[in-house]
């Protein structure tokens, strides 16, 4: 097998060697390091962004459920249709009660008359 020869202080002397093999074997297995390292780290920021969204999430739904049903948000189209029928109900039912009051007046006055 091929030996590489390393040589650190720089004086030309051999202070190991090391096959080739052995050595690119270390290379893998620092880029394999590297790799999952990186991965890891991605998997942690990807879950970081998820909790941070989830936050603004549940801050807005609480904003909504509070101020949602105060009128603060608006309204539905079905509301505000719902709320113009209300209305007509309301102002037909005044006019209903005042022909109601009146005939009872009516019929007031005829007992008067009958009984007299």
């Amino acid at each position: 097998m091929t030996k590489a020869n390393v040589d650190f202080d720089g004086d030309g002397k051999t202070d190991f060697q090391v096959d080739i093999k052995t050595l690119i074997g270390i290379a893998m297995a620092l880029f394999s390091i590297a790799g999952v390292y990186f991965t890891l780290l991605s998997q942690i920021q990807a879950l970081n962004v998820g909790l941070l969204r989830m936050e603004a999430e549940q801050k807005m739904n609480s904003e909504f459920r509070i101020k949602w049903p105060r009128g603060e948000l608006g309204a539905l189209p079905d509301d505000a249709e719902q709320n113009l029928r209300l209305l007509y109900l309301e102002k037909n039912t005044d006019k209903y009660m005042e022909q109601v009051d009146f005939l009872k007046l009516k019929v007031k006055e005829l007992e008067d008359c009958v009984n007299n």
